[in-house]
């Protein structure tokens, strides 16, 4: 059944990563977007996708200073609101929660991108393994944290991989609640589903329909521009201004946060036995509709 209601909050979450009453307080405008991934599905690409369509394919945009995570609990909900209020530019913001813990707004456009669990496990273990001691501190030490701390991944990307799958998206949340929740409101007129795969396969035709469901017109002159600066060479050649803290959370710098854009690194990894439990636990989780688009193509 199509869901043709605007969904209502039904809870908050709190955790190392998470503080969603930042939503609670926050003054949509008419033109916001909002960006929603469960993480790492091409949250930073879509950032840099809209800065390009917004910016008339303008090179170095500050895009992580321009398009925040709100219900990151740093810096301090006063600080960050506060900040996204006093932007004069068409705001895109972005969240990893699922619909049921978000403020959500007919005012807004939301555009969804979903990736296989799989995939999203191995870019996730990348950004985890390399982060240094700043990032620990800033998610572990500062006031707020409710729950336990974020600690170190084991050596074993497939012990990581199996803990992530048992534990409901441990060390961070669960993959099969956000992925339910909005897949349930993808026809809202005011939601845009994407897979990560239809990006990669045609960047150019999704960028074109991406503007037309925001009514951004595009600059044909500066199409070009748009394309490179969205390229993954481009972004991962110029990754600071697009990085939290200019990748100041990872000793190797920002090139590590944009990580490789590659799919089915698990293959050659995960046994028929992993590959088996999790596509039964996404069938179960999601139903099978759900499950089999999040595997993209």
């Amino acid at each position: 059944m199509r869901q043709s209601r605007l969904p209502v909050k039904q809870r908050d979450l709190h955790r190392h990563h998470f503080d969603s009453t930042f939503w609670d307080d926050f003054r949509f405008r008419d033109d916001d977007i909002i960006i929603s991934t469960y993480a790492k599905s091409g949250t930073t690409w879509m950032q840099q996708i809209l800065a390009q369509l917004l910016f008339d394919g303008a090179p170095d945009l500050p895009v992580a200073e321009m398009s925040p995570w709100m219900d990151l609990r740093v810096p301090p909900k006063a600080v960050k609101l506060a900040a996204v209020e006093a932007q004069s530019h068409r705001r895109f913001l972005k969240t990893h929660l699922p619909v049921d813990a978000l403020v959500f707004s007919s005012k807004a456009k939301y555009l969804y991108i979903g990736r296989d669990g799989r995939d999203v496990v191995w870019s996730l273990y990348n950004h985890h393994r390399n982060a240094n001691s700043k990032w620990y501190q800033a998610l572990n030490d500062t006031p707020g944290r409710v729950g336990p701390p974020i600690g170190k991944p084991p050596e074993d990307i497939r012990e990581y991989f199996r803990e992530w799958l048992e534990k409901d998206g441990f060390p961070f949340w669960s993959f099969w609640e956000n992925a339910r929740s909005w897949w349930e409101v993808r026809h809202l007129p005011n939601v845009m589903f994407l897979h990560f795969d239809e990006l990669k396969e045609d960047m150019p035709g999704r960028i074109r329909a991406i503007a037309e469901f925001l009514s951004i017109p595009i600059d044909e002159k500066k199409w070009e521009d748009i394309l490179l600066h969205c390229s993954f060479d481009y972004m991962k050649n110029n990754a600071a201004p697009s990085t939290p803290m200019g990748g100041a959370f990872w000793d190797e710098g920002a090139q590590v946060f944009i990580n490789k854009a590659t799919n089915g690194r698990w293959k050659d990894i995960l046994t028929e036995e992993d590959n088996r439990r999790y596509e039964t636990m996404a069938a179960a989780r999601l139903g099978v509709d759900c499950a089999r688009w999040f595997l993209g193509s």
